[in-house]
Order: structure tokens, then sequence, then C-alpha cells
């Protein structure tokens, strides 16, 4: 392809988290702009964006392994930007190593996307991870199209400075969109089809804002406004943080029907000693009193946390605490990670890390008690009717995939379509997903 030639088409690969999701589909809407179609499933594409993710071990090498998978066959690599985390924390190395590299954007900047693409089609080289995250939303095209289910960012950014995270570097510090173009965009968000929308942010109750009446509202006063469009049935947030679970927040479980009865709330360890040192700022006491007082909100509510294991210094002693703060909670489903030192990361400098060989045991301990609590909670959900929004369709003849309340992956057969609310009868359950029996259709 010329220099001179802007793409014709563009695939946007994104890994981790939601937000990375969300942030990959506005790049999307983006290129799309710009005239550029998404490449037809199989085909290569002119301009391939690495939308990255930093939280792991490794995560620079797997981009320039992704970078070169994109090589073809005659030698030639295609328009590649490395957008996302990695990319704000590496870009210089990212481009001092990979020249097939012509775009470099961090995730506070990716609005310059069409500017950085005129240039880099012109032959130059482009680094952008400036942290303006004021300007990003604004300069985002409207969203025209969603699915049933939709993501909207309303916070990012992050102050805690866990000892072992590098989002407060990569992301910047916590930054809440204004009130107003939230509501604005959930509802355009519905207009096009969605259902559901999962509010995001690094640590979304963290989010604050001022409503239209100026008063100071928190994402409790968010939800319940959102919960007033008529045609959104369902409100899920993620990721939360303890210390910002509000007493409003909590209310909410209980008294917003369109608010799902889940909440990711993570703890990341069961012992006090290993919290401060994580600088987590809460307690296990504290958690567990949080989880309380939302259970009896709403007693049905599946609850879903993140924990690492091999935090350095971690005792075995201090491990078997967070195995007995899972038998405690029976968690409906959880995120586990053995710990990966992050470079410039206070936990990446601590004496006493623990083996891999330590870790990889604990791991599969800590995963067999969450995949059991799991198992448990879906066995215990058969013989119950509830609703399902209906996603997409299934692997079978007539099989359709959505979610229930709680979040479970459900499968049944009948004549529906994707974004109808129907209710079901929970038949079988299994590790992963709940088979159902379709009862009738809610709304279409």
């Amino acid at each position: 392809m010329p220099v001179t030639q802007i793409p014709k088409t563009y695939r946007v690969k994104s890994f981790g988290c939601q937000m990375n999701v969300y942030d990959g589909d506005r790049m999307a809407e983006l290129l799309a702009e710009q005239g550029i179609s998404p490449a037809p499933e199989g085909e290569d594409a002119d301009l391939v964006v690495l939308n990255t993710c930093h939280i792991r071990e490794k995560a620079a090498e797997k981009v320039y392994s992704d970078i070169g998978r994109l090589r073809r066959e005659d030698g030639s690599s295609p328009l590649i930007a490395v957008a996302g985390c990695v990319a704000q924390a590496e870009g210089e190395e990212i481009m001092a190593r990979a020249p097939s590299v012509k775009m470099v954007v961090g995730p506070q900047a990716y609005h310059r996307l069409p500017e950085m693409l005129r240039e880099a089609s012109a032959g130059k080289r482009v680094t952008d991870t400036d942290m303006p995250a004021e300007t990003k939303f604004g300069a985002l095209p409207r969203r025209r199209r969603s699915g049933p289910t939709a993501f909207l960012t309303v916070q990012e950014g992050c102050d805690k400075f866990c000892t072992y995270c590098v989002v407060p570097y990569t992301r910047g510090a916590e930054v809440s969109r204004p009130h107003g173009d939230l509501i604005d965009e959930a509802k355009r968000l519905v207009e096009s089809g969605a259902r559901e929308i999962t509010l995001l942010g690094q640590n979304v109750n963290a989010w604050t804002g001022e409503n239209a009446k100026g008063q100071t509202i928190g994402l409790d006063g968010l939800i319940r406004e959102l919960a007033g469009i008529p045609e959104l049935a369902r409100i899920r947030y993620t990721t939360s943080h303890p210390n910002d679970m509000t007493d409003g927040l909590i209310a909410a479980h209980g008294e917003i029907a369109k608010l799902m009865p889940f909440l990711h709330l993570p703890v990341q360890a069961g012992n006090d000693r290993v919290l401060k040192a994580m600088n987590r700022s809460h307690t296990v006491d504290s958690y567990l009193r949080i989880l309380e007082q939302v259970r009896t909100m709403r007693p049905d509510i599946a609850l879903s946390g993140d924990f690492i294991v091999g935090f350095p210094g971690e005792t075995d002693a201090e491990f078997e605490d967070t195995l007995k703060l899972v038998d405690a909670v029976g968690y409906a489903q959880c995120f586990s990670f053995k710990y990966s030192p992050r470079p410039g990361t206070p936990a990446a400098t601590m004496e006493d890390q623990i083996a891999a060989s330590v870790m990889d045991e604990r791991l599969q301990r800590l995963q067999a008690a969450l995949n059991r609590d799991q198992l448990a909670f879906n066995t215990a959900s058969v013989g119950k009717t509830c609703d399902v929004l209906v996603e997409r369709k299934g692997k079978h003849p007539g099989q359709w995939l959505g979610k229930s309340p709680w979040l479970q992956s459900v499968h049944f057969t009948g004549e529906v379509q994707a974004g109808d609310l129907v209710r079901v009868e929970l038949l079988e359950a299994g590790p992963n997903s709940i088979s159902a029996r379709l009862l009738e259709t809610v709304t279409a």
C-alpha cells in the first residue's frame, strides 16, 4: 500500500478489560466516520489497531508477538497502530523496536486517530500519549448503533495507587464524565437498540457529577436517572472499589428494579496485612460488612470479585485466609490471577517475591474453590423463573443465548430475536451456563 493512500479497511483488536472493549468500539466508530470499512471476516485489513492491556505480566512482549503475526506472506504488513495502556506505558520503546508500527496512541488520546492516520498515511510515524481526559469524549462521534447490550464509560482513571497496579500511570487520575453527556449518550444507545447498559470505570462507583438541577450526585443518582429512560430495561456497573460503596449506592440495589442483582467488588486478598501491603485501604471485615449491607438490601444478589495470589511476602497462612474469605462469601463468579510485577510499581521491588511454583499451586486451589461456588450458585438457580435478555444466536439450530439478571449465560430454543426480553424456566446448570425453557416473550 503506497504511503499516501488512506486505508480502505480496518480491524480493531481489543484485549483486556471491558473499558478496552468500549474504547475499541469508539475507535471503530472514528474510523468508520472517515469512510473506512471493517475488513470482511477472513480478509486482511489495510489498518490494524491493537488496543492493548498492560495489567498482566509480559504484556509488551505479547504486543510484539501480535505485531509479528500481522506480517503477510509477501513480507508486507498492514498499517499498524498500537493503542491502549501498553501504548501509554511503553510507546517510545514500541516505536524503537517495531518499525512496522506507524502510530502509537494512549487511551486518553485516541480521539486524534483520524488526524494521526492522515500523518501516518503520508509516511510519518506518530505518537500521542497525552492525557487530556476532559476533551476526549467531547471529540468522539455520536454513537449511532448498538446491540442489545452496550457499555458506557462514565469514569476513567484511578487515584487509589494499589502497589501492584499500573492503571494510575496508564489511565491517569480519576475523572468523571459530565452528567448531561452521559444521559444523552445513554438515550442515544437506547434509541439505537440497547436494552441493557453497563456503566464502566476503573473505579466506576467513584463517579460524581452535577445533575440538571445543579445538585451534586454520585453513581446511585446517575443510575436512578438512567432508570427513568422507558426503553432501557437493565442497568449494570463495573468495576467498583470497596471504599466508594456509598450508602446510597448500596440502597439503590434494593430500590431500583432496573439495577440488576449483580455486584462485582474486588477484594484481592483475604488477609489484612497483605491488603495493607497492597495499599487497598480496606480490611477483610470492612469488605464483609459492605457485602452484608448489600445482601440485606438485595438478598438474591450475585457477588463477584477479583483475587491476586502470591503477592510479595504472602505466607501460606495468609493465603489460607483468602480461602476462608471465599468460603464465607460464596461468590457467583470471580476472576483470579497470579501476582505479576509491573515495572514502575512499588510491589515490583518488594522483597520476598513468591516463587512461580508456589503461585501456581495457590492459584489452582483458589480457582477450585471459586469454580465450586460458581457451580453451586448456578445449581441453586435451577427451578427459578426469570427474565433473560436475548443477545445472539447459539451454535445449534433454533438456539439463543442471553443473560439472566445474575449475569449467568442462559441458552434455550424458541422463536425470538436479539433484543427480546423473555421469561424462562432455568432447567439444568453447568459451571459456565444454564439451559432453560422459554415460557413467554416479555417485551419484543
